[in-house]
C-alpha cells in the first residue's frame, strides 16, 4: 500500500507546529546526547577512581575507553526494542521513554562511589550504567531523526535531520563547554576528589527536563495515517527488513560507520590525543574542541539545507571532500601554534557537518511502516561494530603510528565520498523516491 501525497504537501513553508517541533527535539536530543557522551571528557578521571590504584596506567586507561565502548555495544538491543514498539506504538511514546532511561544511570553515576570505598562493585556499577545509557541511545538518535523526518514536508527532510543533527552534536559542545568549566574553576585534586561528579549530576537533571518537555509534542501524521489505515508492521519486523530491504541496511551501515569515525575521532577522542600524544595544555585542547564543536553543529545545519537543495549526491561529494582534506591539514600540522590549532580544527569541525547527508538518505531507504526499525537495527549494530570498537583501537594504533587518527578519518571520507555514487544517494527530487515520506509499502 501507497500513500500519495500532494505536490503542495510535499514542497510546502515549514509552520509554526514544524518549528515548534524541531525546537523541542533538537533541545531534548542535546539534552540526552550530553549525557552519553559527557562520559569521556573525564574518562581519566574515571579511570584513576574506579580501578585499583596499583593497575598499570595504560590498562587503566584501556579499561575505562572499554567502559566508554560498551555504551555503543549496548545500542543495538536497547535500538531494536525502542524501534520496535516506536513502528507498533507510536514514535513520540518511545521518543520520550529513551530519555528518561537515559537521565536515570546518568544521574547514579554522578552518585556513584569509587573503587576505594566499594572495590570492584563500582567499576561493574559504572559499567551497568554505561549499558544502560547504550541502550537509551540506541532509540533516541534514528527515533528523532524518523520523527523530525516524518512531521516536515518531503522537500524539507534535509533540513530537519540536519538540525535534529545540529541539536545532537550540540549535547557535545554542551559537554566539552561543562568540562572546560570544570577543568577552570576546580584544580586537579579537587576534580579528582568530587568535582568530577558535577557534569553527570546535572546531566540528570538535564534528562529529565527533557522528558518534561516531550510531552509538548505531538505523534508524526505518517504514524497516524498507518494506524489509521491498519498498516503497521506486525510481528518483529527484523526479518521482512533483512529480507526486503538488505541493501538499504548495507548502506546505512557504511554511512554510519563514516559518520562514527567523524564523531568519535575528530570530535570525542581528538582532546585526549591532543594532550596524550603532543602535549598540548588540557584547557586549549578543550577550547579548540568546544569551538570545533561550535562550527560542527552549524556544519550540521548548513550540509541538511544543501541537500535539500543541491541533491545527497552532490552534498555528499563536496562535504567528503572537504573532510579529507581539512583533516589532514588538521592532523598533519599538530602540533602546531594554538592558532593553527583552532583555525584547522575548526574548519575540520564544520566538514565533519557533511554527516547530516547520512540520515537523510537513511532515513529515505525504508518505507514508513518499518522506517524506525529499519533505521535503528542499521544505525545502532554500525555505530555497536565501529563506533565502539574505535577508541580501543585507535588507543592501541597511536602507540605505534602517531599519524592513526589522520590515516582513520582520511579512509573513512573517502568512504563517504564512494557511497555518494550509490543509488540510495541519487539527487532525485525529495519524497520521490521509494524510501520516501509518503512510501508505506512493506
Amino acid at each position: 500500500m501507497t500513500t500519495e501525497f500532494t505536490d503542495a504537501e510535499l514542497h510546502r513553508p515549514l509552520n509554526r507546529n514544524d518549528y515548534k517541533t524541531l525546537s523541542l527535539s533538537a533541545l531534548g536530543g542535546a539534552l540526552e546526547f550530553y549525557d552519553f557522551v559527557i562520559f569521556v571528557f573525564f574518562v581519566a578521571v574515571l579511570g584513576h577512581l574506579f580501578f585499583p590504584p596499583d593497575m598499570p596506567e595504560w590498562l587503566r586507561q584501556t579499561q575505562a575507553f572499554g567502559i566508554f565502548a560498551a555504551g555503543y555495544l549496548a545500542r543495538p538491543l536497547g535500538g531494536i526494542i525502542i524501534a520496535h514498539y516506536g513502528d507498533k506504538l507510536g514514535r513520540k511514546k518511545m521518543f520520550t521513554l529513551s530519555i528518561f532511561l537515559m537521565a536515570v544511570p546518568t544521574l547514579a553515576i554522578g552518585l556513584l562511589p569509587t573503587y576505594e570505598s566499594i572495590g570492584i562493585a563500582a567499576p561493574l556499577l559504572l559499567l551497568l550504567f554505561r549499558i544502560l545509557q547504550g541502550a537509551a541511545i540506541g532509540g533516541e538518535v534514528p527515533g528523532a531523526w524518523v520523527f523530525v523526518s516524518e512531521h516536515v514536508p518531503g522537500s524539507k527532510t534535509g533540513l530537519a535531520v540536519g538540525t535534529l543533527t545540529a541539536g545532537l552534536t550540540f549535547g557535545i559542545l554542551l559537554g566539552s563547554l561543562v568540562a572546560v568549566i570544570i577543568n577552570k574553576q576546580y584544580t586537579q585534586e579537587e576534580i579528582t576528589a568530587w568535582a568530577w561528579r558535577i557534569p553527570f549530576i546535572l546531566g540528570g537533571v538535564f534528562g529529565l527536563l527533557a522528558v518534561y518537555l516531550r510531552r509538548f509534542l505531538q505523534e508524526t501524521p505518517i504514524f497516524k495515517e498507518l494506524h489509521a489505515r491498519k498498516a503497521l508492521a506486525e510481528g518483529l519486523p527484523l526479518a521482512p527488513i533483512l529480507r526486503n530491504h538488505l541493501g538499504s541496511v548495507v548502506v546505512s551501515m557504511l554511512l554510519t560507520w563514516v559518520l562514527s569515525a567523524a564523531i568519535v575521532v575528530v570530535i570525542l577522542l581528538t582532546p585526549n590525543y591532543l594532550q596524550k600524544i603532543h602535549h598540548i595544555l588540557p584547557v586549549l585542547a578543550s577550547e579548540a574542541n568546544v569551538l570545533a564543536t561550535l562550527t560542527l553543529t552549524l556544519g550540521c545545519v548548513v550540509f541538511g539545507w544543501a541537500t535539500d537543495r543541491f541533491g545527497a549526491r552532490n552534498t555528499m561529494l563536496v562535504g567528503y571532500t572537504g573532510l579529507l582534506a581539512s583533516s589532514y591539514l588538521f592532523y598533519s600540522g599538530l602540533p602546531g601554534s594554538p592558532e593553527h590549532l583552532m583555525a584547522t580544527y575548526a574548519l575540520t569541525g564544520f566538514f565533519v557537518g557533511a554527516i547530516a547527508t547520512v540520515p537523510y538518505v537513511a532515513v529515505r531507504a525504508f518505507p514508513a511502516a518499518v522506517r524506525f526499525s529499519g533505521l535503528s537495527f542499521s544505525y545502532n549494530v554500525a555505530y555497536a561494530i565501529f563506533g565502539g570498537l574505535t577508541p580501543v583501537f585507535l588507543s592501541w594504533w597511536v602507540s605505534k603510528e602517531p599519524h592513526a587518527p589522520a590515516y582513520y578519518v582520511g579512509a573513512l571520507a573517502i568512504l563517504g565520498f564512494a557511497l555518494a555514487f550509490t543509488s540510495h544517494a541519487a539527487n532525485q527530487p525529495a519524497g520521490k523516491t521509494s524510501g520516501a515520506l509518503g512510501s508505506t509499502t512493506v
